[in-house]
């Protein structure tokens, strides 16, 4: 039977109508029939600075995928931080637990930066945690994992490295803070985040770790702009310069991240500059990153390289009838 062009056109149109129909209805009802869902898995990049880094040729990214942890079912593992810590790699990154759609904070190690082992999750809260943003003061390690449904931004304490945290207490409450970014330059602390919009950018600082935490009377130093406002990872301080990191979420969440060089920080003033016209990370088209990029915490090694930690994400379309 010959089937006339009409005919296609009629079905190709009804067939999108009804896909885009269930898209709507399904957001609407909060039922997806219909969706991009993404895998995000973590990577290993290298080079002579942070902003020029390329996959090393003696391993195979990525390095940590869902498959990888076995404590929990996990869906993705995205947002990875590092510590290097007496020629030891300690890994920190969220593991969206695929039951209860809720994020963990999870543990790897490496003895030499290119192969990792998954632990085990080491923060399970009530609530969803993302972006273990960790570092070190004074001889301790702290970190600041995003919390914004709890609304706050909170402190974590090892009480024993790398495995045991301990809530340390409440920098900020009041608000769906998102992707905490901190870090300490000219005698204070420094404080990033954005809001679920993506599309704003606040700056807070402190004298004390622990507060009073002001308000940067520029702040937000940034907003309206889903290309630039959302950190992406770590903030650098290098030679009495700072850079920071951000995701591009336009068109897409997470599809590209940007660098930029903060060339004025006082509790008056703030300005900033591209570090490049280009994205520092973006999708590569196929393979495990092949639609996005949009976290980066890198560090520099005694061989005068650079590493970085990095995730990337692949798309795929998955439909969903249930009710």
């Amino acid at each position: 039977m010959k089937i006339s062009k009409y005919a296609v056109y009629f079905i190709i149109t009804g067939f999108l109508f009804c896909v885009f129909l269930g898209i709507y209805i399904g957001n609407k009802r909060g039922i997806p029939f219909i969706a991009r869902q993404g895998v995000w898995s973590i990577g290993i990049l290298e080079g002579p600075s942070p902003f020029q880094l390329t996959a090393p040729e003696n391993i195979k990214n990525p390095v940590l995928t869902p498959e990888d942890v076995t404590d929990i079912p996990a869906e993705f593992v995205a947002d990875p931080f590092i510590v290097i810590d007496d020629s030891r790699y300690y890994m920190f990154f969220e593991v969206l637990n695929k039951e209860t759609q809720q994020g963990d904070i999870g543990l790897a190690t490496s003895s030499d930066g290119w192969n990792w082992n998954y632990e085990k999750i080491i923060i399970d809260e009530p609530f969803h945690l993302s972006y273990p943003y960790v570092f070190s003061w004074e001889g301790e390690y702290y970190m600041i994992p995003e919390s914004n449904e709890d609304f706050s931004i909170r402190l974590y304490k090892a009480s024993s490295f790398p495995a045991q945290w301990e809530f340390a207490g409440t920098l900020l409450k009041g608000f769906n803070y998102v992707d905490s970014s901190i870090f300490r330059f000219d005698g204070k602390w420094w404080l990033f985040f954005s809001l679920p919009s993506n599309d704003i950018l606040h700056l807070f600082y402190a004298d004390n770790l622990m507060g009073p935490w002001t308000k940067h009377p520029q702040s937000p130093v940034l907003e309206k702009n889903l290309d630039i406002t959302r950190p992406g990872g770590r903030v650098l301080v290098l030679d009495n310069k700072i850079f920071r990191f951000a995701q591009d979420d336009f068109p897409t969440y997470g599809n590209q991240a940007n660098a930029f060089e903060i060339t004025k920080l006082s509790t008056t003033s703030y300005e900033e500059r591209p570090v490049s016209e280009k994205p520092l990370l973006q999708g590569s088209g196929k393979g495990w990153n092949a639609d996005g990029m949009h976290h980066i915490d890198a560090h520099y090694l005694d061989d005068k390289r650079w590493l970085a930690v990095v995730d990337g994400i692949k798309q795929t379309l998955q439909f969903d009838l249930s009710e």
